[in-house]
C-alpha cells in the first residue's frame, strides 16, 4: 500500500509539473508557450512593459523577464539556457566565439535606442561637461567640483556594476574616450551600484555626487548635465531628437540576441517588437525609437 501511494504520488507530481512546461496545454486545451528573456538591466522595465501589451495580442505565449545585467543575459545565450538575451551593448567577439563552440550562432536584433544620461544633484552649479572632463572625474583626474566650476566640493562617483552593458559602454566610449588602446579604469573609489534606479535615488539625494544612467531611468529628482565632444561645444542635453540627429555624443543601441534567427512565437514576439505599437511604448517610457 505505501508503495503504491509513493507511486501515485509521484504521477501526481509529474503531471503538475508538466503543466508548467513550454508547450503545455492549460485547463481550457489552450496550447501555452514559455519564451525565457533575460539580461540587460537597462531594458528590463521596456522589456516588462512589452510583454504586458503582448499578452493581450497573443494570451498562448508567457514571457518570464528577468535582469541581471547584460553580461548574465549573453552568458545564458552562449549557453543556449534562454530564448531571447537583453544587452544595452553589442555583443563581444569573444563572446561570440565561445557561442559558437557551444553551438550557438548570435543574431542581433536592434530594439530601441537609448541615450546615457550625466546626472548631479540639482543644487549642483555645474550644468555642463565635457567628454574629456567626465573622463577626468570617473578616472580620478578630477576630485573637487571646484575644479570643474563647482563649490569646494568632494566629488562622489558613482557607477553601474562590471557586469552591467551600462557600465561597459560607458568605460569604452566615455571613460576611455573610444579608445580602443586605452588602459584607463575607473577610479578606485567609485561606488559600484546594482541598478539604474539605484543610481537615480543616490543622485538625487547627495549633493556631491555623480552618475550617469539610462534616459529612460531619469527622474525630475536629479539634473541632467549638457555634454559635448570638444570645449568648443555644442553642448547638448540627451533627448530622443539630439539622439535621432547624432548631435547627443553618449548614445547607443539597444539589443536582443536569439540563438540563430528567431522563429515561430519568438519570431513573431521580435517582429511585433518592432512594430508602431510596440515602439511606441519605446517613446513612453524614455527611450528611443529605432523607427522614429
Amino acid at each position: 500500500m505505501i508503495k503504491f501511494k509513493c507511486l501515485a504520488c509521484l504521477i501526481l507530481a509529474g503531471l503538475l509539473l508538466s503543466g508548467c512546461t513550454p508547450g503545455s496545454t492549460d485547463p481550457g486545451g489552450n496550447s501555452s508557450i514559455l519564451i525565457e528573456n533575460k539580461g540587460s538591466d537597462t531594458l528590463v522595465n521596456l522589456a516588462l512593459a512589452w510583454t504586458e501589451a503582448y499578452q493581450v495580442i497573443d494570451p498562448s505565449v508567457s514571457i518570464s523577464v528577468t535582469g541581471g545585467g547584460s553580461g548574465t543575459g549573453i552568458a545564458a545565450l552562449i549557453n543556449n539556457t534562454v530564448d531571447i538575451a537583453n544587452a544595452s551593448r553589442q555583443i563581444k567577439k569573444e563572446e561570440l566565439d565561445a557561442a559558437r563552440k557551444n553551438g550557438v550562432e548570435a543574431y542581433e536584433i536592434i530594439v530601441a535606442r537609448d541615450a546615457i544620461a550625466l546626472i548631479v544633484h540639482p543644487s549642483n552649479p555645474v550644468s555642463q561637461l565635457t567628454l574629456e572632463q567626465v573622463s577626468g572625474i570617473y578616472s580620478g583626474k578630477f576630485g573637487n567640483w571646484s575644479e570643474l566650476g563647482g563649490e569646494d566640493r568632494p566629488i562622489v562617483r558613482l557607477s553601474r556594476e562590471t557586469n552591467s552593458g551600462t557600465h561597459v559602454y560607458f568605460l569604452e566610449t566615455v571613460l576611455r574616450l573610444g579608445d580602443s588602446e586605452s588602459s584607463l579604469i575607473f577610479d578606485p573609489r567609485t561606488l559600484l551600484l546594482p541598478s539604474s534606479e539605484g543610481i537615480t535615488l543616490e543622485v538625487g539625494s547627495n549633493p556631491n555626487a555623480i552618475g550617469y544612467d539610462g534616459l529612460g531611468y531619469v527622474t525630475d529628482a536629479v539634473k541632467v548635465l549638457a555634454i559635448a565632444e570638444s570645449e568648443t561645444g555644442p553642448f547638448v542635453l540627451p533627448s530622443a531628437a539630439t539622439v535621432n540627429s547624432g548631435t547627443y555624443p553618449v548614445s547607443r543601441d539597444l539589443y536582443m540576441y536569439t540563438n540563430g534567427q528567431p522563429e515561430g512565437k519568438t519570431k513573431a514576439y521580435l517582429d511585433w517588437i518592432l512594430s508602431e505599437e510596440a515602439q511606441a511604448i519605446v517613446a513612453r517610457l524614455g527611450f528611443v525609437p529605432v523607427n522614429p
